[in-house]
């Protein structure tokens, strides 16, 4: 395990390391406006591909428990399977809308990212 969590921080610092490297040489002078090529968008899409991911692997596991323990409580009482389902369905339901609230999120800030353009016309672009 620790070797995965050392190999993904590897990877972001290589991501954070080459992008300004690659920027330099993409970013040229218009004018008075300096364009500096695509590493403000490309820091988005991580963000947005590492938040649904990761609300996708806590919806998986709290979906699993549930699923564990409504499957015990059924076996140990079967008399219970109706109510134990129906209280499953909604739990699983209310874990589900984590994930859709970072779908939201990220569509929120690949699309309609409202700070976007103030930060482009901060730094010139």
């Amino acid at each position: 395990m620790r070797k995965w969590i050392l190999l993904g921080i590897l990877a972001l610092l290589t991501l954070f390391i080459v992008n300004p490297a690659l920027a330099q040489e993409a970013a040229k002078v218009v004018g008075d406006k300096l364009q500096t090529g695509f590493g403000i968008y490309s820091a988005i899409i991580l963000a947005a591909g590492i938040g649904v991911g990761l609300g996708a692997l806590g919806c998986g596991i709290g979906i699993g428990q549930a699923t564990a323990g409504a499957c015990e409580g059924i076996a140990r009482n079967p008399e219970l399977a109706g109510k134990l389902t129906v209280t499953m369905i909604l739990g699983i339901a209310l874990v589900e809308t984590q994930v859709i609230y970072a779908l939201v999120i990220a569509l929120i800030l690949l699309y309609a990212n409202p700070v976007l353009p103030k930060f482009m016309q901060f730094i010139g672009g």
